[in-house]
């Protein structure tokens, strides 16, 4: 027994603020009762949470803000999330079922406070009064005025009602005691009617909980009758754009004239009204980034004749970033927080956070046998990264939402008690973006051990349809699967703001076993749109869009075989339906852990010009990698390069003449882990290579170091090629720069990347 619980026991008298009282109506829910206890220098506070109903009830959220000059601490029987005096408490797994009848007591919310021993206001428990009372419903409207009409719509305003216990959400207007029109100021217009017909419409008020006033007074109307004028107004004139964001166009226009009189404008693009309003500017929105659109407008009359159509204006939206601004796309790795012991609050600690724009978390893998999003399973890989079937299955749902994380683990110093329904670092992430609220995070799918089986879910219209369903009911409506008390309905809803895709590769050979088809290039694409058809669609109920991206090759062979980059004939190309594509940036050579690869001989992992030196017929470099993009047309403020936060090594290296640049080795130098040999993050290779020279190739423009004759060989990023390539890529118009992987660095590549792209 806890000592405050003690205190309670053996303190027989309590001094009630306020007592539990009965409900002004039938009980519908739970109800809590506040009361305190004089402890000297502080008081005891405590919530009763009772069930008068006739059914149990499990799970509660309790509500209240404390008094001016209040504060609590210590407290227990529920987990506390405090905004300034706004404390929220949801319940504990002991008491968060209430039998029919019964309270919490002796396991009841408590909480040591100090200052007046003043009630707290406002008290809900899971939304009602705690009390139990009704909640007081705002007061009717005015009765709406008649402000325009056409044949076929009434243009309406009223008199706004007075809140009652919740503000005013919007308002319903009414027809024939059926909702016609709905508005969030105090006026709208009802559309779809009849012309020359008599209608009769009242107003009411919906509060932000959805308890909805009386009706207002009925105002009578009769559409216009369209015998009565057919002159069409004057075409519209001098049609601009007078501004643009990612998403919306903003547009004005000289005003018509009409015989009798304007009653207002139709924006169109594609054929399609976009846009209904009654002056001479509009904001389309529901726009996509990067896309031209043609506008024209014509206007209406009282009598719906409409103008002949405006001259066209031609805008293109702005990219995700804006105009002047570059992405900063770092990759989070989910097995990061074991041996690295790098978890999601460390890019808070080190300042990263801060300086990015977009967070992929890897890798999200695919069913094998459903062929859908697969999540809900903790099941290793295979320890052979030649096994055909490495990632078969394959995932770590206690690191994803299961995995209680420590108060030094957590973004917000709060730990998990274990009980919640999201842990891990889903939580984690959900914690980020509250405390940094412009970071998109994206789920990537795929990556090198987990493509095996995107050439079968790309394959035909159903299993498209089938694996984008299910990746968008998982991620992004964030329904997840139960795994030892997590998960569940709408758990990770909120967290990813997009979905990225890393095939590798499409129509091109990548992990041992990895399926190809001879179509993988075209049906990526509609992959691709497919996504974009569900994702919009998921928009049009939540209000948010959604992101697309992905990882893409550097090798110009790959880009041919799996990318359509050029929208030919109207067809269009996988770059129509993407915000952004990660283009590999690395990798270009090196050796891998299980000495395949190019063992026995070094290389520059991400030189920006082509080496003069390279000896290999094909000579990778940013100049050769970003070309095939370029020649095909797409848009550069569409594309990203890959920068390296680790180095790749050999070892037994000779000297050359050229300290082991391009020279003789005998096989991969020991990695940062055991099982990753040739591998190092940034920090721990600068920290643990004991004698390394680091050199700058100016012509290549890229970093290596040598320890010597024999020894080590390594290829990275520093700062001070990351100040070149961060250069580079201003220079050459693109949207900004994509690290692998977030890890690696304490803070300082980060910083030079910010700093770079300023």
């Amino acid at each position: 027994m806890s000592r405050l619980r003690v205190l309670i026991a053996v303190v027989a008298v309590i001094v009630p603020i306020a007592a539990l009282a009965a409900p002004a109506q039938a009980a519908t829910g739970l109800t809590a009762a506040f009361s305190a206890e004089d402890r000297g220098s502080w008081w005891l506070g405590k919530y009763i949470v009772a069930n008068p109903t006739t059914a149990a009830v499990t799970g509660w959220t309790l509500e209240f803000d404390l008094a001016a000059g209040v504060t609590m601490s210590n407290a227990s029987n529920g987990t506390v999330t405090q905004t300034g005096s706004h404390v929220s408490v949801a319940a504990a797994y002991y008491n968060k079922t209430v039998a029919a009848g019964v309270t919490t007591e002796p396991y009841s919310f408590q909480f040591v406070g100090q200052g007046a021993k003043t009630a707290p206001a406002n008290c809900r428990i899971n939304g009602n009064k705690c009390d139990g009372s009704a909640d007081r419903a705002p007061s009717a409207p005015g009765t709406p005025t008649v402000t325009g009409k056409t044949t076929k719509t009434v243009a309406l305003s009223w008199a706004a009602a007075t809140a009652g216990d919740f503000p005013i959400a919007g308002y319903d207007v009414l027809r024939a005691g059926s909702v016609a029109a709905t508005a969030t100021g105090t006026s709208a217009v009802v559309t779809g009617l009849t012309p020359n017909t008599a209608y009769s419409f009242s107003v009411r008020a919906r509060d932000s909980r959805g308890n909805l006033s009386a009706a207002s007074a009925a105002v009578a109307v009769t559409t216009s009758n369209p015998a009565d004028d057919t002159q069409p107004p004057s075409i519209p004139g001098n049609l601009r754009s007078t501004g643009k964001t990612s998403s919306t166009v903003t547009l004005a226009w000289t005003a018509s004239t009409d015989n009798t009189s304007v009653a207002g404008y139709d924006v169109s693009s594609g054929g399609s009204v976009l846009a209904s309003v009654t002056g001479t500017t509009a904001t389309v929105s529901g726009l996509a980034p990067s896309t031209a659109y043609a506008f024209t407008v014509r206007a209406r009359d009282g009598y719906d004749n409409l103008s002949a159509q405006s001259a066209a204006v031609s805008v293109t939206t702005d990219d995700v970033i804006g105009s002047g601004s570059y992405a900063r796309v770092g990759y989070f790795v989910q097995w990061g927080i074991y041996g690295r012991q790098f978890f999601v609050s460390n890019l808070d600690k080190n300042g990263s956070a801060a300086k990015l724009t977009h967070l992929n978390y890897a890798f999200g893998n695919i069913d094998p046998v459903n062929l859908t999003c697969l999540q809900g399973v903790t099941r290793a890989t295979t320890v052979n990264p030649e096994d055909p079937n490495q990632g078969d299955g394959a995932g770590d749902a206690d690191a994803d939402y299961a995995r209680p994380m420590a108060a030094s683990q957590s973004v917000d110093g709060q730990g998990d008690t274990g009980w919640e329904p999201l842990r891990g670092n889903y939580n984690q992430l959900r914690k980020l973006k509250a405390k940094y609220p412009n970071l998109k995070v994206l789920i990537s799918l795929g990556g090198w051990t987990y493509s095996k089986y995107f050439s079968d879910v790309a394959a035909s219209d159903a299993s498209r349809k089938k694996f984008v369903s299910s990746c968008v009911d998982t991620y992004l409506k964030g329904n997840l699967p139960l795994y030892n008390g997590a998960g569940g309905a709408g758990s990770a809803a909120g967290i990813f703001d997009g979905i990225d895709l890393d095939w590798e590769w499409p129509g091109a050979a990548g992990h041992p076993g990895n399926h190809v088809g001879a179509n993988d290039k075209a049906n990526l694409t509609l992959l691709c749109a497919e996504f974009r058809k569900q994702l919009d669609a998921l928009s049009s109920t939540s209000g948010k869009r959604y992101l697309i991206t992905a990882f893409t090759p550097a090798d110009p062979v790959k880009v041919a075989a799996g990318w359509d980059v050029t929208t030919k004939d109207g067809t269009p190309s996988v770059f129509d339906y993407m915000d952004i594509a990660n283009i590999q940036g690395y990798d270009f050579h090196g050796a891998g852990s299980d000495n395949s690869w190019e063992p026995n001989r070094t290389g520059h992992a991400g030189n920006v010009n082509t080496d003069v030196d390279d000896p290999y017929s094909f000579h990778f470099s940013y100049e050769n990698a970003l070309k095939p993009y370029l020649d095909g047309g797409v848009n550069p403020r569409k594309l990203t390069m890959g920068l390296a936060f680790y180095g790749r090594g050999w070892q037994g290296v000779t000297d050359g003449g050229k300290h082991g640049e391009w020279q003789a080795a005998t096989g991969a130098a020991p990695g940062q882990f055991a099982e990753e040999a040739g591998t190092r993050g940034y920090s721990n290779l600068i920290a643990s290579v004991p004698n390394l020279t680091i050199y700058h190739d100016e012509q290549a423009i890229a970093t290596y170091g040598y320890t010597g004759n024999g020894g080590q060989w390594w290829t990275f990023d520093d700062t001070w090629s990351i100040g070149k390539k961060t250069a580079w890529i201003k220079s050459k118009g693109l949207l900004g720069g994509m690290i692998w992987e977030m890890s690696g660095d304490t803070g300082t590549l980060m910083s030079a990347v910010d700093t770079g792209l300023r």
